[in-house]
């Protein structure tokens, strides 16, 4: 068998098993008694996506492509100023924040990453649940905070929630795809070439519980063009409270976030 058939033989059985989960999996949960109707009065502060676009090496590890990185945040800042007209809620853009309150921010959003891992983990993926999380799970028991620090957020004060977004993809470099069909085709072994996780989350700004999560680690969409990141933030905002069908967008729109320094 010549080697291009054999490539394609072993792409095709890596299709199949990405199509086949390794278990159940929910993508998104909304906490008990939380509800947000269109059109109720409240305001939804948004903070800047944190987003991080590289390759991932032959050995799995990340490496960080800056050019990558900015064209998929400016395609999600724009993707996201149109989705908004769609939330259902009046929508605000957190301000520019410099020197502490900008590490404050920052510090937010990587522990808004670290609960979604961990929502991911032990409650999404039924057979790690932690004892906590064990309770009937078609109640809704959904029990995650960020803590009450996030009141004292830039823009909090005028908002009654917040909104905030992970993206990180990794695209599999040649040897990292090489790697793939080899270990497939040699040992049996699956290796996955690639990594794309995006993760959306309401937050009370009152208390800091998360009252609402989309977190998948195998979203679509390519974000280093428009129309991928239009699809990928449509992925991240699927079932968001109070969503309403998107109308056409007339007049102005809501300025996108300033470019972070």
């Amino acid at each position: 068998m010549r080697f291009g058939a054999v490539a394609a033989a072993a792409l095709a059985i890596c299709a199949l098993s990405l199509a086949t989960p390794v278990a159940a999996q929910d993508k998104t949960a909304t906490r008990q008694g939380f509800t947000l109707p269109a059109q109720s009065g409240k305001t939804i502060l948004v903070f800047r996506p944190s987003v991080s676009v590289g390759a991932q090496s032959t050995g799995g590890m990340f490496e960080p492509k800056a050019d990558w990185t900015d064209q998929a945040r400016k395609n999600i800042d724009a993707a996201l100023v149109e989705r908004q007209a769609a939330l259902g809620n009046k929508v605000i853009f957190a301000p520019e924040s410099f020197g502490a309150d900008a590490e404050r921010v920052e510090e937010y959003a990587r522990l808004f990453a670290a609960v979604s891992e961990a929502v991911i983990h032990y409650q999404f993926f039924a057979g790690n649940r932690l004892p906590t999380k064990k309770r009937d799970n078609k109640a809704g028991v959904f029990d995650w905070s960020l803590g009450e620090g996030v009141h004292d957020l830039p823009g909090a004060k005028d908002a009654d929630y917040a909104l905030f977004i992970f993206n990180k993809d990794a695209y599999g470099s040649t040897g990292r795809k090489i790697l793939q069909i080899v270990a497939l085709l040699g040992p049996g072994l699956y290796v996955k070439s690639g990594e794309h996780a995006g993760y959306a989350g309401l937050v009370d700004l009152k208390t800091g519980d998360l009252l609402w999560l989309n977190a998948d680690g195998a979203m679509g969409g390519d974000v280093r063009d428009v129309d991928g990141a239009k699809k990928r933030v449509g992925q991240l905002l699927d079932e968001f409270p109070g969503t309403v069908a998107p109308a056409p967008i007339k007049g102005a729109a809501i300025p996108a976030p300033a470019p972070a320094r």
